[in-house]
């Protein structure tokens, strides 16, 4: 069995455009052929839940651009 693609605390986007944070994983089993994650989604203020190929990685670089320092 391939290992799950995300793990608990990381960031992803859902819905297309809502950021969601992982808080648990479920393996495949005979109802799901998929891993399965349940997602805290801050905008829904609520926990919904997920098959891997819903979910993609929120990309954020390491470093701020020249503009961001003044926001944060």
């Amino acid at each position: 069995m391939d290992k799950p693609r995300f793990q608990f605390g990381n960031v992803v986007v859902v819905h297309e455009n809502q950021i969601g944070l992982i808080v648990k994983t479920w393996g495949p089993s005979l109802r799901r052929k998929w891993y399965h994650y349940e997602v805290y989604v801050r905008s829904y203020n609520s926990i919904e839940e997920f098959d891997e190929p819903e979910i993609n990685h929120f990309v954020f670089s390491k470093e701020l651009a020249e503009d961001e320092p003044a926001f944060y």
